[in-house]
């Protein structure tokens, strides 16, 4: 059984930064892009930022560029996402998800079969 597990949201103040990592266990996912996404209160899940199997290219959403960087270590089945520049419309639940298929780059949240429970981020003003 796959399984997600996120961990290292918190509340923060404006500026400040956070580091969200995801294990995954049940499955192998070193040919699977993962990717994080959040969700704010009242309002739909949102892409945030994707990373290829090899790491070989990330995918960020145009609010996050040049503030968040996502890595992963295949060796050990994680994926980080590290938040500098926090603001507070970065404020949400951060989600890690795998996709299902090898070697497919999307951000849709349809095309990732794998989620985790999520981890609350707050950034106060």
């Amino acid at each position: 059984q796959v399984r997600l597990v996120e961990s290292g949201g918190g509340l923060v103040q404006t500026g400040e930064s956070l580091r969200l990592s995801c294990v995954a266990s049940g499955g192998t996912f070193n040919r699977n892009t993962m990717a994080w996404f959040r969700q704010a209160p009242e309002k739909e899940r949102e892409f945030v930022a994707a990373v290829t199997w090899s790491s070989g290219t990330q995918y960020y959403a145009d609010s996050v560029k040049g503030r968040f960087t996502i890595s992963r270590v295949n060796a050990e089945n994680t994926v980080s996402l590290q938040m500098d520049r926090l603001k507070p419309d970065d404020t949400g639940v951060y989600y890690c998800a795998a996709d299902g298929t090898p070697q497919r780059l999307g951000i849709a949240s349809s095309l990732y079969e794998y989620w985790g429970q999520g981890t609350p981020v707050t950034v106060s003003s």
